[in-house]
């Protein structure tokens, strides 16, 4: 098992598992990813521009998706109800579109891929990896939690949606 960054050719493989996981917000009465959002054209926007990827098995075959990127997010510039633990001024990590191929489900991919780009930060001296999810996906929550990221308050996407921002500093 490794993560690659993702190709244009895996953008169908890729929707297959967004879309899965779509169903499966959606059967957890979670409103997250049901508006259209992440699409194709997401995903390859994230290709072209590095920052995403995939974790294969030794077939080669997709397992998970992620997009990881050290662009500033423009919706963590104002937090309501809290703070980050590290000043916007600083460069950091930022995590969105993280899926799991339903099949893979609960072997700790999320966590692989977490601990892929923490490596990656500390590589660089980068000291700050941000996320943030919806309240109600208590899956993320608490796998985020037990891998040490704190939350720090509340934050708007571009599209008003509200989400839970959570932030590691990475050592």
């Amino acid at each position: 098992m490794k993560i690659r960054p993702s190709t244009l050719n895996d953008v169908a493989q890729i929707m297959v598992i967004i879309n899965d996981a779509k169903t499966y917000l959606a059967s957890q009465n979670i409103d997250q990813w049901q508006n259209g959002y992440p699409n194709a054209e997401q995903v390859e926007n994230d290709i072209k521009k590095g920052e995403s990827f995939v974790v294969v098995n030794d077939d080669n075959t997709i397992m998970a998706t992620s997009m990881f990127t050290l662009r500033k997010e423009p919706t963590y510039k104002q937090i309501l109800e809290g703070n980050w633990l590290i000043s916007e001024d600083e460069v950091y990590g930022v995590v969105h579109r993280m899926a799991i191929k339903k099949e893979y489900r609960k072997l700790g991919l999320a966590t692989f891929l977490f601990d892929e780009f923490h490596q990656q930060l500390k590589n660089q001296n980068i000291k700050s990896l941000k996320i943030d999810t919806h309240e109600n996906n208590i899956g993320m929550q608490s796998l985020i939690k037990k891998l040490g990221y704190k939350y720090c308050g509340i934050i708007y996407t571009s599209y008003n949606a509200k989400r839970l921002a959570f932030e590691k500093v990475i050592s």
